[in-house]
């Protein structure tokens, strides 16, 4: 039998082709997912009592991560390769199609409690498929109906330039101010410690109640005097994580993109070597990035563009953690003799 030929390589540069976290196979049935690593997005800004536009993030985020997927004979790479650590990360979730996009949350304008069921049916789906969750909003307020969906104590670190922790005033409790305070009433959630808070509008009371409830609230001086490690520290050593980045906690000029921005924030390097401490010496088992505004950024994404390799570093690190292995074993398929191979004559009937 002729061999049939083989197909032509394509270049698949990253302004062609289908858009999907790191061009990651799709999957818009949760209840058939099979992954260890779910993407979804949460394009909801109706918390957002300033400039609205964080529910573009989402889809620009995955645009941008189409950088970092490869390409063509040269450029194309199975994961990501770290310089400084001379070793590659994520090698296996894409060469084994671990890593699924599983598009947006379904968002029903002006009826906040219904999007946020969604969003907790959707990441319960998620984690009823044994994936690990990766939520891209959005505005902060949507973290409160991610984390609602867990049914496991966890911890919760939550970096910010603002508390979050807004009192429900004139029924206003579904706001991107108010969601570690809602987190704070769930029952699976102990402890919360929150790392970047520096703004000029923070309010007493709130760092106040936070306190009163045994949050630990680390500002800038705290965090540049103690380092990384001292967050680590403050979690419980057999429990859980859950990390909430919203992307004002770095400094204003990294990122343009961010209605909620503030001077005097973390560096990059600051913010990646502490979410990489984090996933070291903690189980991570799930994490949101918010408030990058592609509505606001400059014309080159910048602020997209570092979301999404901020979310590809984190996830590097993240697998590596012997409780992320353990709850997703790395599952190498034998490889199938010489002698017994063979050629369906029908694909589709094959796979039945």
């Amino acid at each position: 039998m002729a061999r049939k030929p083989t197909p032509e390589p394509r270049w698949d540069l990253p302004y062609t082709g289908f858009v999907s976290f790191l061009r990651s196979p799709t999957c818009t049935d949760l209840r058939r997912l099979d992954a260890d690593i779910a993407v979804l997005g949460v394009p909801s800004d109706e918390g957002s009592p300033w400039k609205p536009g964080s529910r573009f993030a989402p889809r620009k985020i995955r645009e941008l991560s189409i950088k970092y997927a490869g390409y063509g004979p040269v450029q194309h790479q199975l994961g990501y390769y770290d310089i400084d650590e001379n070793r590659r990360f994520l090698e296996y979730e894409r060469r084994h199609s671990r890593i699924v996009d599983c598009g947006d949350s379904d968002i029903v304008y002006t009826n906040v409690r219904k999007t946020f069921d969604n969003i907790t049916r959707d990441v319960r789906r998620i984690l009823d498929a044994g994936a690990f969750p990766v939520v891209i909003g959005g505005d902060h307020a949507v973290t409160y109906p991610v984390v609602r969906a867990y049914t496991e104590r966890l911890n919760v670190v939550h970096f910010d330039a603002h508390m979050d922790y807004r009192p429900f005033v004139h029924g206003v409790q579904w706001a991107n101010g108010n969601p570690i305070r809602n987190v704070a009433k769930l029952k699976t959630c102990h402890h919360i410690v929150q790392v970047g808070i520096r703004s000029l509008r923070t309010r007493q009371t709130d760092v106040e109640d936070s306190r009163a409830r045994g949050n630990d609230i680390v500002t800038i001086p705290d965090f540049r005097r103690r380092g990384p490690r001292a967050i680590v520290d403050l979690l419980p050593a057999d429990e859980p994580v859950y990390v909430s980045i919203d992307v004002d906690v770095l400094d204003l000029p990294l990122v343009p993109g961010c209605a909620s921005s503030e001077v005097n924030g973390l560096t990059y390097d600051e913010l990646r070597q502490t979410l990489f401490a984090i996933a070291r010496g903690r189980e991570v088992i799930g994490f949101d990035l918010v408030e990058v505004n592609p509505m606001l950024d400059v014309p080159a994404d910048n602020t997209s563009q570092l979301a999404a390799q901020l979310i590809i570093e984190f996830l590097g690190r993240i697998v590596e953690h012997p409780g992320y292995r353990t709850r997703h074993p790395m599952r190498v398929p034998r490889p199938v003799p010489r002698s017994a191979r063979r050629e369906p004559v029908n694909t589709r009937r094959a796979r039945r």
